[in-house]
């Protein structure tokens, strides 16, 4: 049993709720559907590297935005034009980010109703974070620095929200591999499963 925390019980709450398995089922269908070629798939998946492709692209993503904020804390004149930069960096990279996780929750939601029910949470977050990051580009090319960098530690804060519904607890907190396509080289050289 995971570790309580304080967002645990609506955590529990979005597996519960049966509500959100039609949504989530016809867009794990839908992504399924889009994905059908299987060099599109195994690409998004990281087939290719052995390893799903999602996990390292959250980093970039997580790693932009936060560190964004951290100079507009610690550096507000001189780390500027970096944290704009780095809000670019996390921006472009939301969507392959994006499509790298819903092609993998489209195989894991199959079997567990929590998985598609959180899944399709999780995915709701990123869209308010990456929206609030935009704001702040915005704001920032505007010069009203403030309120950029208040759009950012919003978006920075609903995000780490939205990482909590992610991997750690999506993935790794119920056992279970990100993808089922994907099987470590040494498996698939022996054979295994």
């Amino acid at each position: 049993m995971p570790a309580y925390t304080p967002p645990r019980p609506l955590v529990d709450a979005f597996e519960r709720a049966r509500v959100l398995d039609v949504p989530a089922q016809s867009m794990a269908k839908r992504v399924r559907q889009l994905l059908a070629q299987p060099k599109l798939k195994q690409a998004i998946s990281g087939t290719w590297l052995g390893h799903p492709v999602h996990p390292p692209l959250t980093d970039v993503v997580i790693g932009s935005f936060l560190s964004a904020s951290l100079l507009d804390v610690i550096a507000p004149r001189s780390g500027a034009t970096a944290a704009r930069r780095l809000i670019r960096v996390g921006v472009a990279a939301t969507l392959p980010t994006a499509l790298t996780g819903i092609s993998d929750w489209a195989d894991t939601e199959l079997s567990d109703e929590g998985v598609r029910r959180v899944g399709l949470v999780h995915a709701e977050p990123n869209s308010v974070a990456l929206l609030l990051n935009a704001a702040s580009l915005r704001a920032r090319r505007r010069d009203r620095r403030l309120s950029g960098v208040l759009l950012a530690f919003a978006g920075v804060t609903v995000l780490g929200f939205s990482g909590y519904l992610g991997r750690p607890h999506v993935i790794c907190a119920r056992g279970r591999r990100q993808s089922n396509r994907v099987r470590p080289r040494s498996a698939a050289v022996d054979g295994g499963a």
